[in-house]
């Protein structure tokens, strides 16, 4: 099976029953990567390409409490870095961005999000191809669904006036977020000079 052909739950990886033991402490912050957060704080989980340079996007705008990268959106529980790479899990690389309304709002981090990759590209961005790689955002109630077609189809009215293609982003609840392995956590602050895959449409998101 292609790696950008999304698989069927009974041909998906079984994974294993064990979650991937982090230190759960930020490298830049200190902070607790995983819950509870501080109260009044959000959550949202966002796929754009190579969750590398996607990481440090988000942990470098105020507002943001923390982040972590890991793996949403597949069948296979628990599963490595390797097992999604093969893209027989399902899963896209994601961030989970932990951040406080009262800052940032999700329209902010949405614009960040449709500004810094290319969300018509179906299972690719750029030279990374896979389903890993495909544009995803995986929202956590109602409202913050509301939230987030509004800016797709805001942005998808930009791209057709700029003449690029169509959105091809999975918006869908959020299932299950699966931590991705302790050296892939804020790879690019222990790995300045490590890769980046980043790279937006140069169309503007007229949101926030």
């Amino acid at each position: 099976m292609s790696n950008t052909v999304m698989p069927s739950a009974d041909r998906a990886l079984p994974g294993r029953d064990r979650a991937v033991e982090i230190s759960a402490i930020h490298h830049i912050s200190g902070r607790s990567m995983v819950p509870p957060w501080p109260a009044g704080h959000a959550e949202i989980v966002l796929g754009l390409g190579c969750f590398w340079g996607a990481e440090r996007l988000f942990w470098q705008l105020p507002g943001v409490y923390v982040t972590a990268v890991g793996y949403a959106g597949g069948f296979t529980p628990n599963p490595s870095y390797e097992e999604v790479c093969s893209g027989l899990t399902g899963h896209a690389e994601v961030v989970r961005v932990v951040f406080d309304p009262q800052v940032i709002g999700l329209e902010r981090l949405l614009k960040h999000f449709w500004e810094a990759h290319d969300p018509t590209q179906g299972m690719r961005q750029g030279n990374d191809i896979g389903s890993q790689y495909r544009s995803t955002i995986y929202f956590l109630d109602e409202a913050q669904r509301e939230i987030v077609e509004a800016s797709c189809d805001a942005y998808a009215a930009a791209l057709a006036l700029a003449g690029k293609g169509g959105v091809t982003t999975e918006i869908r609840p959020l299932e299950v977020f699966y931590y991705a392995e302790e050296y892939h956590q804020q790879y690019l602050s222990k790995n300045p000079a490590g890769y980046c895959g980043l790279k937006g449409t140069g169309v503007s998101c007229a949101i926030a």
